[in-house]
């Protein structure tokens, strides 16, 4: 049988239990039947709610009674109140909710905090605050957490910044944040990138066997230095370039992307068919040298960075 327009629908379970002691209705008209017990073990919130003493349906007629249950109406819609009911209940009746979408993510996080519910923000953040989403979307994971006033989430996601560049584009949380806290996280990334450069000024922490230096054999030497020093043309061109790059990405990215570029011209032909870099010896030592280059490159920029501090307090 059909509902009649505009009556309360039932939620899905286990929010339908025919023994649940009390019903929530969301703002959009769902009824949730649930157990006090689970609520209350949950947050005091509701504990000291249900602790109440509760008035008859006759002494109250203000308050709907459905089905013999009093009848709680919240001010979250169906959708925030399944995912915040989900983390209330045991792990055997519901597991918990993956919420995809950052807009709901707030949203429960701005209900947890109504509904006194702490344990909760360990459970979404462990959902939200993993690798794979904060190299996608750290500047939105930065602006949830600190809306959220997470500070250790806060300082991961600024971390992943690092991959973005030092003035980002616009994105869809950019209003959760204030303007102290995002000239925090620019301040933080400038102080990163300085950081990386001072690298440039001493390249003594480049083993001598990875940075190549070949004499008159290396025909990609400059015609003003290789008799002199026997330095690749592409090994200084590498250089500057990434650390360019790291100016405004200081991250290992960076230096993946430079890498690959330079180990193309060893592979590239031109439409003649000749290789781009005719060198034969750099065409056999290089490739490998810089993948043995990269690793020793991307842990020495973790190394100086992870010594900057965010300095943004919640």
């Amino acid at each position: 049988m059909s509902n009649p327009p505009n009556s309360p629908t039932f939620a899905l379970p286990p929010f339908d239990h025919v023994k649940a002691d009390v019903i929530l209705r969301s703002s959009d008209g769902v009824d949730f039947r649930v157990f006090r017990l689970f609520l209350s073990l949950a947050s005091p919130f509701f504990e000291t709610l249900f602790d109440l003493p509760q008035p008859s349906e006759e002494a109250n007629a203000d308050m709907e009674i459905k089905d013999g249950l009093p009848v709680i109406p919240v001010s979250e819609g169906s959708k925030t109140l399944d995912s915040l009911l989900r983390f209330c209940y045991p792990c055997t009746l519901a597991g918990d909710p993956v919420i995809e979408d950052f807009r709901e993510i707030i949203n429960v996080l701005d209900a947890a905090k109504k509904y006194s519910l702490d344990a909760i923000q360990p459970a979404v953040c462990k959902s939200l605050f993993t690798p794979k989403i904060l190299e996608a979307h750290s500047l939105r994971c930065f602006a949830i957490a600190c809306r959220a006033r997470m500070q250790e989430q806060c300082d991961l996601a600024a971390k992943y910044t690092l991959r973005e560049p030092l003035i980002p584009g616009w994105f869809k949380e950019i209003e959760l944040i204030t303007s102290t806290e995002l000239l925090s996280l620019l301040t933080y990334h400038r102080k990163c990138s300085s950081a990386v450069q001072t690298l440039k000024d001493d390249l003594s922490w480049i083993p001598a066997e990875l940075q190549p230096r070949y004499g008159s054999s290396c025909r990609c030497s400059d015609k003003e230095s290789w008799r002199s020093s026997g330095t690749p043309d592409w090994w200084k061109g590498f250089i500057v370039s990434t650390f360019l790059d790291l100016l405004d990405k200081p991250c290992a990215e960076s230096i993946q992307s430079n890498v690959e570029q330079v180990k193309r011209t060893f592979f590239t032909t031109t439409s003649w068919g000749t290789p781009m870099r005719d060198c034969t010896l750099c065409r056999e030592v290089a490739p490998d040298r810089l993948r043995e280059l990269t690793v020793i490159f991307a842990n020495k920029v973790e190394e100086v960075t992870s010594k900057v501090k965010l300095g943004l307090k919640l």
